[in-house]
């Protein structure tokens, strides 16, 4: 039976096989990242002293190589959520804010061609966030009734927001043509 783990036993397990397992890393994973895993190895082995065998150097190895395996998942994740954001914003115009101001005043404007009833089912579904069945309720109509109107409403804006974003992409359009035509 070996002796218990003691924080002196651990300082010199520490000293004797920290060394080995570091030039063991620095194979397998890239040298900054050296330290990093060696420390997560021996947190592991502090952690669960009472499983550290009398022969600990081929258990911390065994650790240690875990220990990379779980760096390199982690490092390929991170990788792949960086190159998705780069893919996804690289592609994307970054909007102005008068992009914003401009679309919000297309959607006031297309807002304003729908009926009180039309804009009231837009209103409690979007702003409210109520269900059919709530929104129903709240109109005082029956469900199937309400939905109607909902599809109604959202066509009605769809066409009326649509006509006015080609109507400012027309009259940006214009702008530009009367700014290339000045001398």
């Amino acid at each position: 039976m070996s002796p218990p783990w003691t924080p002196d036993r651990f300082e010199e397990l520490f000293r004797s096989s920290a060394p080995v397992v570091r030039r063991y890393l620095r194979r397998h994973v890239e040298p900054d990242a050296v330290d990093d895993v060696l420390a997560e190895t021996f947190a592991l082995a502090w952690r669960r002293l009472d499983r550290v065998p009398e022969a600990p150097l081929p258990w911390l190895l065994v650790v240690a190589r875990n220990m990379t395996h779980r760096y390199r998942r982690s490092r390929r994740r991170a990788e792949a959520l960086w190159f998705e954001a780069v893919r996804t914003d690289w592609h994307r115009p970054q909007a102005s804010p008068e992009d914003g101001v401009l679309r919000r005043d297309d959607a006031l404007v297309a807002f304003e061609q729908c009926s009180d009833l039309e804009r009231e089912a837009l209103l409690l579904i979007a702003w409210d966030g109520l269900s059919h069945t709530d929104a129903a309720r709240v109109a005082g109509c029956s469900t199937r009734a309400f939905t109607v109107r909902l599809s109604r409403a959202r066509a009605r804006f769809d066409r009326a927001l649509a006509a006015e974003e080609a109507a400012d992409d027309r009259s940006a359009t214009a702008r530009l043509l009367a700014l290339l035509e000045q001398p």
